[in-house]
């Protein structure tokens, strides 16, 4: 299994990949196809908890799912979110969150929506042992005030996540999530720092990419514009489960392959 010095070590060397999961079959398949990274997004709340965004997310919720994921990987470095108010308005509490994820459920890293509130929890959990994945640009916990659109798009809004992903990666982070930013600022901050850059939504430039694995197995029923699918999971479920109906209104399911008879019970037939 990676550490979090080898996924630095692959900056600006060789591309990094990472996917989400959010349960072990999932991730099972993800560690065997050779993927760098697991991330046990709270973007969970959009691809398999119902939800409209990954506001409702719990911290139990991240910690289930997490040991799950851990519990299936062998060699993928396994990064918990911690979800909105998982963190940001107590120290203590955020300590405790991203220390239960590593303690309890096996994780190697977590991952934190940042800014310049996060900048002084980077450095400390860093200190504690803690490995930080950053993420600045779009940061859908931030769906209240930003939307869903492009960030920095204008000189102040690019220098400030410049600088960001600067002061994050001086506090400790090993690594840096950008979503949904320009391609060329993407390119400017991967030249900028030395940690490895993850990119979503940022262009072809950064050490690495991430997607949500929903987008990438055709499993949803909408993907983000900067979102590719690579197969079609949905069309192949719908398949086998109206074949599967279809055959139990026939009885042509179970068959005698799939049934048992036990000649040596007495008073049946």
């Amino acid at each position: 299994m990676p550490t979090v010095r080898d996924i630095r070590a692959k900056a600006g060397e060789e591309p990094i990949t990472m996917l989400t999961a959010y349960d072990a079959p999932t991730a099972a398949v993800i560690d065997e196809a050779g993927i760098d990274m697991i991330l046990v997004g709270d973007s969970m709340g959009n691809a398999v908890l119902g939800y409209d965004s990954t506001i409702p997310v719990t911290v139990d919720e991240i910690a289930s799912r997490t040991g799950s994921v851990v519990r299936a990987t062998e060699d993928a470095l396994v990064v918990a979110d911690l979800p909105f108010l998982g963190f940001g308005y107590d120290e203590k509490t955020a300590v405790e969150n991203a220390g239960r994820m590593l303690k309890e459920e096996g994780a190697s890293a977590i991952k934190i929506e940042s800014g310049p509130h996060t900048v002084e929890l980077t450095e400390t959990l860093s200190n504690l042992g803690v490995p930080v994945m950053a993420h600045l640009g779009l940061t859908p916990q931030s769906v209240n005030q930003l939307g869903h659109v492009r960030q920095g798009t204008t000189q102040d809004e690019a220098d400030e996540i410049l600088d960001l992903a600067k002061r994050h990666e001086d506090a400790g982070a090993f690594s840096l999530v950008l979503e949904h930013i320009p391609s060329n600022l993407a390119a400017t901050i991967t030249a900028e720092l030395d940690i490895p850059t993850i990119g979503i939504g940022a262009g072809p430039d950064t050490d690495g990419q991430v997607l949500v694995i929903n987008d990438v197995i055709g499993l949803g029923e909408w993907s983000p514009p900067f979102a590719k699918q690579f197969g079609n999971v949905k069309s192949e479920m719908e398949r086998a489960v109206t074949a599967y109906r279809d055959e139990v209104e026939s009885e042509e399911f179970p068959g005698k392959k799939h049934s048992h008879v036990e000649d040596e019970l007495d008073g049946v037939y």
